[in-house]
């Protein structure tokens, strides 16, 4: 282990270098491959499973087992800051997270339906270790770099994540459309499931292998001379407590947050279930145009989310913040109608390309509106907290009305439908946000 003083360049590259090995998760697990694979899994005749003793249909079961992966992130996460701030060793807790997840992708090669169980339990994995990981991730940046350093170093985390990704999704693009280069035999859908297996191998092992380089340079944590008890494990639900009663007086930045909440509910559901909607409403061809056809879409939404988040930068600049907000709340609405309507996969292309734009518009100008609101005197780490709480609490919410409507209906439509609402809810409450307190 190298000891490298606070602010050193080699430091925080090998800090933001944990993008590159975690991101890969998020875009091949989450939201790309392992749905195509999951819904893959099923017959279009037959998209239901026992599990528990309840007959579930395939997409509501997966958001069922996401919310309450994301529950559990959200009880856990105060509870892991805590430790975080307090002991000396927070490298053991996030190396720990980390093996979980990546173990886990690596465990997802088994998932099938006569192991549904296992394959639900090493998907709810996953997402603990991913997110668990994160919460000492995060935590290292005070500890590793200068307030001056930390929003360009953050940056580059978010460059080398979002790149390492996408080179891996192409690779395992070029694997499921051309298995025989790759030597994977089997007939053409044989070939393609197998090589989403290996995907999720080479996620597991992408992530272990990469994150080293991190671990070498970062030091163990800064060491608290407080003894490790209930009192300190419990220090982030009381600073969560704290920001809660701080909220009654600050009326504008309450009421931000509540629109926020929402219509975040909507955004963070779609991304979710983007990829599950496109496999079973859209009339692809075949299986192999479904596989390919989805993964572009997901890739499609990456690149364009890019431009989205520049666009709506300048657009803010020119018009406000909560004004933006509420126009891209409005397409929000119009596109959960139009994906009602949606059949074939040109238009499932320009719905990705739409979704795309108003996707990275609406996450990257809702954080930084939140930030904008925050008392000057106050703990903003504490403010945070509570901001992605929120958001995780949202996502909980948010799944488990898709899912309920999904099995309840048998149809994903109605489901996005009702999204809809959400974002017609959150618009309504940002125009009670007063305007003033951004001038």
């Amino acid at each position: 282990m190298a000891n490298l003083e606070k602010g050193s360049k080699k430091l925080l590259s090998a800090w933001a270098f944990y993008d590159w090995a975690n991101s890969v998760y998020s875009l091949v697990i989450a939201s790309a491959v392992f749905p195509i694979f999951y819904n893959a899994l099923f017959t279009k005749e037959n998209p239901y499973i026992n599990v528990f003793g309840h007959h579930f249909k395939n997409s509501a079961l997966i958001s069922f087992v996401t919310a309450a992966a994301f529950l559990c992130v959200a009880f856990f996460s105060p509870l892991l800051s805590g430790i975080a701030d307090y002991m000396g060793n927070k490298k053991i807790f996030m190396r720990s997270f980390n093996y979980i997840g990546a173990l886990s992708c690596i465990g997802l090669y088994f998932f099938d339906l006569n192991n549904i169980l296992l394959g639900l339990m090493f998907y709810f994995f996953g997402l603990i270790g991913f997110w668990g990981s994160l919460v000492f991730y995060n935590s290292y940046l005070p500890d590793i770099a200068f307030p001056e350093q930390q929003d360009k170093i953050s940056a580059k985390g978010y460059s080398l994540g979002y790149i390492g990704s996408v080179l891996l999704l192409i690779i395992n693009l070029a694997m499921i459309m051309k298995p025989e280069i790759f030597n994977i035999s089997g007939t053409a859908d044989e070939a393609s499931m197998k090589a989403m297996r290996y995907s999720f191998v080479m996620v597991g092992i992408w992530w272990i292998v990469f994150s080293q380089y991190t671990y070498y340079f970062l030091p163990k944590g800064n060491s608290n001379t407080e003894k490790l008890n209930f009192s300190v494990i419990f220090n982030g639900f009381r600073e969560l407590k704290k920001v809660w009663k701080l909220l009654q007086s600050e009326i504008p930045l309450k009421r931000y947050l509540l629109s926020f909440f929402v219509f975040s509910m909507g955004v963070q559901t779609v991304m979710l279930i983007a990829t599950y909607f496109g496999a079973q409403e859209i009339l692809w061809k075949d299986k192999a145009e479904s596989q390919i056809g989805l993964i572009t879409c997901i890739l499609l939404i990456q690149l364009i989310a890019i431009l989205g988040a520049i666009l709506t930068s300048k657009a803010s600049e020119k018009f406000g913040n909560i004004k933006v907000l509420i126009f891209l709340n409005a397409i929000w609405v119009v596109l959960c109608g139009f994906a009602y309507f949606i059949t074939t996969p040109k238009e499932f292309y320009i719905m990705a390309t739409l979704v795309g734009l108003v996707m990275g518009g609406i996450q990257a100008l809702g954080r930084s509106t939140y930030s904008k609101f925050l008392p000057e005197t106050k703990d903003t780490a504490s403010f945070f907290s509570f901001y992605d709480v929120s958001e995780k609490v949202g996502i909980v919410i948010g799944m488990c009305v898709y899912g309920i409507i999904d099995q309840i209906t048998g149809s994903p439509r109605f489901a996005i439908v009702f999204l809809g609402i959400f974002f017609i809810v959150g618009l309504l409450l940002l125009t009670r946000v007063p305007k003033k307190a951004l001038e």
